[in-house]
């Protein structure tokens, strides 16, 4: 029986058909991102660029909706302010 209090989409029956699949990949890429505390050891696989680094220093990747990898930085500070000045929607992680 149907909520009449819920969202008509809400009990499910069409909600597959609602999104698609690259429809929700894409959901906030461009507009939403993390920030995500990686260690240098673990950098090569999203940041093949980067040079060599002390194994045990964190660093902040500003991280798009989707994963893609934004920026790098030294402080969480610094990559909150390179979301800030492009206009990103900032998301928690837990």
């Amino acid at each position: 029986m149907h909520d009449p209090n819920s969202p008509d989409w809400a009990d499910g029956a069409d909600l597959t058909t609602a999104m698609s699949v690259d429809e929700l990949t894409e959901l906030g890429t461009g507009d939403v991102a993390y920030i995500k505390p990686i260690k240098a050891r673990d950098l090569k696989e999203m940041f093949p660029e980067v040079p060599p680094l002390h194994d045990n220093m964190t660093l902040y990747a500003l991280l798009n909706a989707d994963g893609t990898p934004i920026l790098l930085a030294d402080s969480r500070e610094a990559a909150v302010a390179n979301a800030f000045e492009a206009d990103l929607e900032m998301a928690s992680l837990h």
